[in-house]
């Protein structure tokens, strides 16, 4: 072979070589440039709905979780609650931050830590309130268009393992987890700035003089929580109930504050309150802007079953408390005014009264006052007060 047919071979390798290192440089540059600090467009959205015990969370979650497009967990914080003996909510916050992580994700191996041997979908908290876990592929009880009975699915689904719940997870455009172990959003700044997660709170509050009155009813069951949320602080039986809703109404101030008043930039778009009373009196208005704010379509099906739980007779009974059932809504959410002793009130609206100014509930000077359905203790809000616009507003106004 001649010098001149060298030359040319050793170039051509050597054009070869500089292509592909000019390849990747330009594929590093792509992939650099391309939004990996904001979510995909396709990808997966993920909810919070973020609230406190008693405040009509269970209907809101199921708001969610009987739609067809979500794969919806009751309260998986529960499990890191009950699993650490006798901490504080300071210390497990970040613990259920990350158990949250990775259910977003659908990683449930997450759930190890705080499972006993042995488990199956029936030890997951409440899991008979998915809609999910009734339906394929989890469950085969449930097609994914009707809604789901939890009676039956407690019955029939219980034996099920996790791989199946992982692998319902990925087939769902919409991941909402509901939870009330959260004061603070400082905590879960990082699930925001998470370039895989597409992170939406939706912060669900109740006027804290009804939400005394429906603690009350089912008291006991919040011994090991209100530990918690008073950090095993000893505190006298009597003042228990009070010192609670006290850390309730806070930390209801600091979330909203902090997301509407103080936002840093990656919260913008992506908090919306929501007072239950505003759920009760126009639901199906409100329901389809939560809708609209998560990228949730309103199905007929919806409507119907909406209409149908918010439309039904009388305020619930005792036994009723934590679940699902037709009643009144309006009534529901009234029912503390001729039940609640005024000198409760009056102890409630002076640990609440800057939260009840913030979120819009009007003091009652007596008990006359508070027992006249007539008088309004609603403040009207404004459309911009209580949330930044929803994402889909934003890309219809910027086009």
């Amino acid at each position: 072979m001649s010098p001149r047919c060298r030359v040319n071979f050793n170039t051509m390798i050597f054009l070869v070589v500089l292509q592909g290192a000019a390849v990747v440089l330009f594929c590093n540059w792509y992939y650099q440039l391309s939004p990996c600090n904001s979510p995909p467009r396709k990808g997966k959205i993920h909810v919070l709905l973020l609230s406190s015990w008693r405040s009509g969370s269970s209907f809101l979650g199921q708001v969610f979780s009987q739609h067809p497009s979500v794969f919806y967990l009751m309260e998986p914080g529960w499990h890191v609650w009950t699993k650490i003996e006798k901490p504080g909510a300071r210390v497990l916050r970040m613990a259920v931050r990350d158990l949250m992580r990775s259910l977003y994700q659908c990683d449930f191996s997450v759930m190890d830590s705080y499972m006993p041997e042995n488990y199956n979908m029936s030890t997951l908290f409440m899991f008979h309130h998915s809609r999910a876990l009734c339906s394929p592929p989890a469950c085969s009880l449930t097609r994914r268009s009707d809604m789901s009975n939890e009676t039956l699915c407690q019955k029939k689904c219980d034996s099920q393992g996790l791989e199946m719940v992982e692998k319902a997870c990925h087939t769902y455009s919409h991941v909402v987890l509901k939870e009330t172990r959260f004061f603070e959003l400082e905590s879960l700044y990082p699930l925001f700035q998470d370039p895989n997660l597409d992170l939406r709170i939706v912060h669900l509050v109740r006027d804290p003089r009804a939400v005394i009155r429906s603690r009350e009813e089912s008291a006991k069951s919040f011994d090991m929580d209100n530990a918690i949320v008073l950090e095993q602080r000893n505190v006298p039986a009597a003042s228990i109930q009070y010192e609670v809703m006290q850390e309730i109404c806070r930390s209801h101030v600091r979330i909203n504050e902090r997301a509407i008043l103080k936002p840093p930039p990656f919260l913008e778009g992506r908090y919306k309150m929501i007072r239950y009373e505003d759920v009760a009196r126009n639901p199906l208005k409100e329901i389809n802007d939560i809708y609209d704010f998560v990228g949730l379509e309103m199905t007929s099906q919806m409507e119907e079953w909406i209409y149908k739980v918010t439309h039904g007779k009388g305020k619930g009974s005792k036994k009723e408390a934590f679940q699902i059932t037709s009643r009144n809504a309006n009534e529901v959410s009234q029912a503390w005014r001729t039940v609640l002793q005024h000198s409760k009130v009056k102890r409630i609206q002076e640990l609440c009264k800057g939260a009840m100014s913030l979120l819009g509930y009007r003091t009652v000077d007596s008990e006359k006052e508070q027992k006249r359905l007539d008088i309004d203790l609603l403040v009207p809000r404004e459309p911009y007060e209580f949330s930044w616009v929803s994402a889909k507003s934003q890309r219809t106004g910027s086009s």
